[in-house]
């Protein structure tokens, strides 16, 4: 409040004075005058500016009767109001004026550079990271501080940096067990107080991860609603891929393994397609206990089926990575055997100096150890069997799947398929011989009628007929020969696995229909140009006119076996290997009259494999064939037919092995000197 009227002041001037004080003012009078002014209330009634930012001030500041004033800049219409506390129209203008200062404020605030955005996410990221590193109990907050720095406001930069970061924290800091969630009486339980810390420290970071998993998960989906970044996505997919394979052991396995078995689902082959197919190909190949393969494949079966088999055919070829029944036991040899680190470590250095024990203590030791030894039988046998169970699980779900893709007769995937069955045939059950082989003669005989209808289509071609050509393209994508080969390969390998003594008896095979085959076909390989071509190791480049599929990027296989191969471990079943018996003599003949017309036509290294081969026969059954090399023993009659569909029928002893004088002058030394040795062993043992 102002304050009141001062008291009136008794006069002590003379009264002559008066007169002279009224005439002319003095400065007294001015200041008298003054002490009756209300100032505090006029400065009370001004306007103010509440809650609002000042406007700069460029001028200095002036002394007047009131002390120290800024000078504000002078308004436009001031000049014609006379009031002191101004009018509502000024109170308009100065509203407005303040929006106006608002939004240039809000214009001329600095945007930070992407790049120190960037400087600033990492070194934020990495104090985060060094934080939990160093104590990760103690420091729950980073894990929640990095998921939120997965902003879909951020740059994409930045989300990246976030999901990278938390993927190597999390594979630092997860433990080496498997995290059980808490249950209700868990938590009303009495427990101690570094119970509860680990706990506590336990349940958070399942939680943490809980939520990086679905947020991986999230970003790994293509939805039409949510656009997500294709390199954003791709980082996902690698962070679970990593995840994957860096703690297998982990919750929230299945989440990771349909992230990725849902991507495999795809045909399209991109950089994350191929990713995925890799994790999955060194989990099995990790995998001791059988159990990430098994739910893996279970997944795997049960997307194929959902699909009706509509998948690449690389997607099959990761079973070839299987552990199936396999022995995890140590390494040996003949002369030596490997043992364990403790033996080793006391082999060769001096005896310690044994330590003082009672009778009673060392009683007490020994019967300690006996129990431990009990215990670690007991352990490795559990293991064991529960290894073998799920070994057997994975490998009846894979026959599974072999089966219903032979019974549909899917084109792209015949290939794989019989890859599959031709490692995985000698685990095959003998109930399933039968049907099996079954299906693999009507593989053979389609095989020999695309070869036919293949052939007519080429003289079509001649007589400069193009219809055929759409006919051409189903065929193409199918190697049919190779699949007839692979056919060959796991007739005779289903008997690998079983007593060679038993399989005759008992199981009654025949597999004359496959060696009639495989007698027909060799002609037809021994002038295919691709008989030595591996995708992985031939240099080759692709024909720009061929189409896609048929590139040789396209045809890469796991464990891919070239077609010699392939007919080589044909014959060493047919004439070398006692599994189906003694091999009659003329199957002998025909076979080495054969293969010596053949190493005529193949190149250099299947010329000197066949002759190898050859060198084997030589040695087991050199006499009865040895009529081949010496004419004058001749025991047949007729002449020779080297272009006869059954072997029975070829007349073989009636011929004679003249190929040898030109392999005698191959451009190859060493064929030479094994087409010698080949001649060699027959007259030494003739």
């Amino acid at each position: 409040m102002a304050p009141g009227r001062t008291v009136k002041r008794r006069r002590v001037s003379p009264p002559g004075d008066e007169e002279n004080a009224t005439s002319a003012p003095s400065k007294n009078d001015f200041l008298n005058q003054a002490a009756e002014w209300d100032l505090e209330q006029d400065y009370e009634r001004r306007p103010r500016k509440m809650d609002k930012k000042q406007k700069e001030r460029t001028r200095l500041p002036i002394k007047t009767s009131e002390g120290f004033q800024n000078v504000e800049d002078p308004e436009p219409e001031a000049e014609d109001s006379d009031s002191f506390l101004g009018t509502d129209s000024d109170e308009g203008d100065e509203d407005q004026e303040d929006a106006e200062e608002e939004e240039e404020e809000e214009d001329n605030t600095p945007k930070i550079p992407l790049k120190v955005q960037i400087i600033q996410a990492k070194e934020e990221l990495a104090r985060l990271a060094t934080s939990i590193n160093e104590d990760p109990e103690e420091n729950l907050s980073c894990f929640k501080s990095m998921a939120q720095m997965v902003d879909p406001s951020a740059h994409i930069a930045i989300q990246k940096l976030a999901l990278a970061s938390q993927a190597a924290v999390y594979k630092d800091v997860i433990p080496g067990y498997r995290i059980r969630p808490l249950s209700e009486e868990d938590m009303s339980g009495k427990i101690s107080k570094e119970v509860r810390k680990l706990r506590s420290y336990e349940q958070a970071l399942l939680s943490g991860y809980k939520h990086y998993v679905q947020k991986l998960v999230e970003l790994s989906k293509t939805s039409k609603n949510a656009e997500v970044d294709p390199s954003l996505r791709s980082l996902a997919i690698q962070c679970a891929c990593n995840m994957l394979l860096s703690v297998p052991h982990f919750n929230f396995r299945t989440e990771l393994l349909k992230m990725l078995i849902n991507r495999l689902a795809r045909r399209q082959v991109d950089n994350d397609f191929v990713k995925c197919r890799d994790t999955l190909e060194e989990v099995f190949s990790r995998d001791d206990d059988g159990v990430v393969s098994l739910e893996a494949v279970r997944m795997l079966a049960k997307m194929m089926k959902a699909r009706d088999f509509r998948i690449h055919e690389s997607v099959l070829d990761t079973f070839l990575h299987l552990r199936l029944l396999a022995e995890f036991a140590m390494k040996g040899s003949t002369e030596r055997i490997d043992r364990e680190t403790e033996e080793g470590a006391l082999h060769g250095k001096k005896k310690q100096k044994k330590e003082f024990r009672t009778k009673r203590e060392r009683k007490v030791q020994k019967e300690r150890k006996v129990v431990e030894n009990d215990m670690k039988e007991a352990d490795a046998l559990v293991s064991h069997e529960e290894r073998d169970k799920n070994q057997a699980e994975s490998l009846k779900l894979v026959f599974g799947i072999y089966f219903r893709i032979l019974k549909a007769r899917i084109p792209t995937l015949m290939g794989p398929v019989l890859e599959g069955l031709a490692k995985y045939a000698h685990l095959i059950n003998q109930d399933f011989f039968g049907d099996l082989l079954e299906a693999m003669k009507d593989l053979i005989g389609h095989a020999d009628r695309s070869e036919q209808m293949h052939e007519t289509a080429d003289q079509n071609d001649a007589d400069n007929d193009d219809d055929d050509e759409e006919d051409e393209e189903p065929e193409a994508v199918r190697d049919a020969q190779r699949e007839a080969l692979l056919c060959t390969v796991t007739a005779f390998a289903l008997l690998q696995g079983q007593d060679a003594s038993k399989a005759a008896a008992t199981l009654h095979l025949d597999l004359s229909f496959f060696v009639s085959h495989l007698y027909r076909s060799l002609y037809s390989h021994a002038v295919n140009p691709d008989v030595e071509f591996n995708p992985t190791k031939s240099l080759r480049l692709p024909d720009p006119s061929a189409p896609e599929s048929s590139t040789p990027t396209s045809k890469k296989k796991v464990n891919f076996q070239t077609p010699t191969v392939l007919i080589l471990r044909c014959l060493h079943s047919v004439l070398i290997s006692r599994a189906y018996g003694i091999p009659p003599p003329t199957r002998m003949g025909s076979f080495t009259k054969r293969l010596m017309t053949t190493s005529l036509q193949v190149p250099e290294k299947s010329a000197l494999a066949t002759l190898s081969l050859l060198g084997q026969v030589a040695k087991h059954n050199s006499r009865r064939i040895s009529t081949l090399w010496h004419s004058e023993e001749r025991k047949g009659d007729g002449v020779f037919n080297p272009y006869a569909m059954d072997i029975e029928t070829t007349n073989v002893f009636a011929g004679t092995v003249w190929e040898g004088e030109l392999l005698r002058l191959h451009y190859c030394p060493e064929v030479r000197n094994a087409a010698l040795d080949i001649e060699k062993i027959i007259s030494t043992t003739s």
